[in-house]
Parts: structure tokens; C-alpha cells; sequence
């Protein structure tokens, strides 16, 4: 069983920066695909970034609305995956969520994740 605990949501001007974590319990953190999605009100959560398993970093792959802003990483340290988000708009506006998972399939299909945090809420004012 996994735990995921999110932090770093607020509210923010656009054109700001925010870094979001994610705090996994368990041992065996590095064997887990680990992603951020999002859901804005009244829309389907999306799929945001994901970071492959991996003894030390891990493999990338991100939404088109991302890339060039915003930045996973892993730390199989202290169990945590970030995401530096920056030049942030006012359509980031969304609660974000970390998810994890030890099974294929593809990265973006948020039904292929096992656990899921409780989301942090991320705010961009025009």
C-alpha cells in the first residue's frame, strides 16, 4: 500500500512560480511510475507529467500544455516527486493530483494508477 501526501498548491499571479511535492509512503518508491494530473472545474482531470521508475532519476514525459514550464523530478531519498511549474497561467487553475503505480501501460491513462493522492489546489490569477 501507498500513501501519497501533496503540498505546495496556493495562489499565485500568472506569469508566477509554483512547486508542487508529493510524499509517497513505502518502501519501494523507486519501482513506481509516479505523475501529476490536474482537474479544473467542471473538466476531466488530465494528464500533466509522469517519471518512469528508476534507481536514480527516472524517464519524462509531458503534457503539450507543459512542456517548457514545468519540471518533474524524483527524489528516491526522501520518497518525493516535484514539479516546478512556472510561467504559470490563469488555465493552470486546477487541483493537482500525484499518482502512482507499479503496472504498464501508458503513462498519460490515469486509469492505469494504483494509488492517488488527495490533491492540492493550484490557483493562477489573471
Amino acid at each position: 500500500q501507498v500513501q501519497l501526501v501533496e503540498s505546495g498548491g496556493g495562489l499565485v499571479q500568472a506569469g508566477g512560480s509554483l512547486r508542487l511535492s508529493c510524499a509517497a509512503s513505502g518502501r519501494t518508491f523507486s519501482s513506481y511510475t509516479m505523475a501529476w494530473f490536474r482537474q479544473a472545474p467542471g473538466k476531466e482531470r488530465e494528464f500533466v507529467v509522469g517519471i518512469s521508475w528508476s534507481w536514480s532519476s527516472g524517464s519524462t514525459t509531458y503534457a503539450d500544455s507543459a512542456k517548457g514550464r514545468f519540471t518533474i523530478s524524483r527524489d528516491n531519498a526522501k520518497n518525493t516527486i516535484y514539479l516546478q511549474m512556472n510561467s504559470l497561467k490563469p488555465e493552470d487553475t486546477a487541483v493537482y493530483y500525484c499518482a502512482a503505480r507499479r503496472r504498464a501501460g501508458a503513462i498519460q491513462a490515469g486509469q492505469t494508477y494504483d494509488y492517488w493522492g488527495q490533491g492540492t489546489q493550484v490557483t493562477v490569477s489573471a
